[in-house]
C-alpha cells in the first residue's frame, strides 16, 4: 500500500512563490480534518545548534502555526534537550539558542516549550513491547499534546545514514532517558593509529569518559575511553576529524535505529491521528544539524515534501536525493551520478534502509509512496 507524498520544487517567480506553493501543500495535508478544535498541537522542529545554519527557517514554521490556529488547535513549537554538550543540553540554553536562531514569538506566533523539562528528565513512559524496545520515553509535553506535527530538515547522519522525519520523531522527541536507551549499546572504540591526541573528544564528551594519556616513548598524546562512564551518545564520533572513533556498525547501529523508530511510533500513543509531517530537502548537509556548523550541501536544493506517513516521506526524500546529481564541491567524494547512493558514499558502514524497513514492519507507515507535485 502506498501513501501520498506531496512535493514542491524551489522554482519561483512573481506570480507563484515558494511560500505560496508551501501554503498550498499544507492545505493538501488537511490540518483542519486532523486537528481537534481546542486541542494542543506540538510542532516538533530542530531549533539548530548555535553556529549551524542549515536548520529549517522559522519563517516556514509560521504557515503551519497559522493552519493549526485556523483549524482551532492550540500550537506550540517544541524540541527536547540533547545528550551531548552544546547549546541545547538544558532548557535555558536551548530556548536562548532558539531565540537567537530566529524562533521569536513575533516570527512564529506560538510559544516555545522544551518537551522534556529543564534538564531532560520529564517524560512519559510508553509501553511498546517490541523486541528491541519494551518501553519508550517521550518528552512529557510532547506526549501530552493531542496532535503532533513535525517539520524536519533532511540531511546525512553518521550513525543512521540519513536523518529525516523518523529521526526527528524518535530521537528528537525522546527525553534524556529515551536518548540514553537508544544509544546504550553504542560504545565507540579509539583507533590508536588514527588518533592525533588533539583533545576535541575530551572537551565534547558529556560523561567525561575520555582522557588524554601520553603515548609510549613520548610520541605525543592518545585518547583513552572509560567504557564504564561512556553513555553511548556518539558525540565523540561526530567531533573527531581523523576517524579515530569507530563503532561496530553491524551490531550496534541497527539496534540503535530500531530503538529510534520504536520511539517514533511511541510519539503517537494516545493521539487520534497519525500526525502531519513536512520535510525540507534543502541545504542537504552531510551531517546532523547538531554540529555547531554546517558543511556544504551534497546535492542542490531539491524542494519540500509533506505527508501524513513519516516512513513514506523519508523514503521519498532519500530516493530524491539519491536520484539527484551530487555536488562536486562537497564532502561527497564519489557516487555523484543520479541514481547512486549518496548516503552510502558518505557512511558506507551504515545501512540507512533499516530505519525504513523497521518503520514499515511495526506499522508506523509504508515505504511505498505516490509523489504528488504541487505545480
Amino acid at each position: 500500500m502506498s501513501s501520498k507524498v506531496f512535493f514542491l520544487d524551489m522554482r519561483a517567480n512573481s506570480r507563484r512563490t515558494v511560500m505560496q506553493k508551501y501554503q498550498d501543500m499544507i492545505k493538501q495535508l488537511d490540518p483542519a480534518g486532523r486537528i481537534k478544535p481546542g486541542g494542543s498541537v506540538a510542532i516538533k522542529v530542530h531549533f539548530g545548534e548555535k553556529g549551524n545554519f542549515s536548520y529549517v527557517r522559522p519563517q516556514f514554521v509560521r504557515p503551519v502555526v497559522d493552519a493549526v490556529k485556523a483549524a482551532g488547535g492550540q500550537p506550540f513549537i517544541t524540541d527536547c534537550n540533547t545528550l551531548y554538550v552544546g547549546t541545547r543540553s538544558d532548557s535555558v540554553n536551548h530556548l536562548t539558542t532558539a531565540l537567537q536562531n530566529g524562533f521569536a514569538y513575533a516570527v512564529v506566533d506560538a510559544p516555545l516549550i522544551i518537551g522534556d523539562g529543564l534538564y531532560g528528565g520529564c517524560h512519559k513512559e510508553v509501553a511498546m513491547n517490541l523486541p528491541d524496545c519494551k518501553t519508550a520515553y517521550i518528552g512529557a509535553d510532547i506526549a501530552a499534546a493531542q496532535n503532533l506535527i513535525t517539520i524536519s530538515h533532511f540531511k546525512g547522519h553518521e550513525l543512521t545514514g540519513f536523518g529525516g522525519v523518523l529521526k526527528n520523531l524518535g530521537m528528537g522527541c525522546a527525553s534524556r532517558a529515551g536518548k540514553l536507551f537508544q544509544h546504550s549499546n553504542v560504545s565507540p572504540t579509539v583507533k590508536d593509529s588514527a588518533c592525533v591526541g588533539c583533545g576535541i573528544c575530551v572537551k565534547r564528551c558529556p560523561a567525561e569518559a575520555i582522557t588524554l594519556i601520553d603515548r609510549p616513548e613520548g610520541k605525543g598524546k592518545l585518547a583513552l575511553k572509560d567504557d564504564k562512564k561512556c553513555i553511548g551518545c556518539g558525540d565523540c564520533i561526530l567531533a573527531c576529524n581523523y576517524g579515530a572513533m569507530t563503532l561496530n556498525y553491524d551490531a550496534q547501529v541497527p539496534e540503535l535505529m530500531r530503538r529510534m523508530v520504536a520511539h517514533a511510533k511511541a510519539c503517537f500513543a494516545g493521539k487520534d491521528n497519525s500526525g502531519l509531517h513536512i520535510s525540507f530537502i534543502t541545504q542537504v548537509s552531510p551531517a546532523c544539524d547538531c554540529y555547531p556548523f554546517n558543511d556544504a550541501p551534497i546535492v542542490p536544493d531539491l524542494g519540500i515534501m509533506g505527508s501524513t506517513d513519516p516512513v513514506a516521506l523519508d523514503a521519498a526524500a532519500v530516493d530524491m536525493v539519491n536520484n539527484a546529481s551530487g555536488l562536486m564541491a562537497s564532502r561527497l567524494k564519489h557516487s555523484h551520478a543520479p541514481g547512486e547512493d549518496k548516503f552510502k558514499a558518505l557512511y558506507p558502514k551504515s545501512d540507512w534502509e533499516i530505519q525504513l524497513n523497521y518503520g514499515q514492519e511495526i506499522g508506523l507507515g509504508s515505504r511505498g509512496y505516490e509523489l504528488v507535485t504541487i505545480s
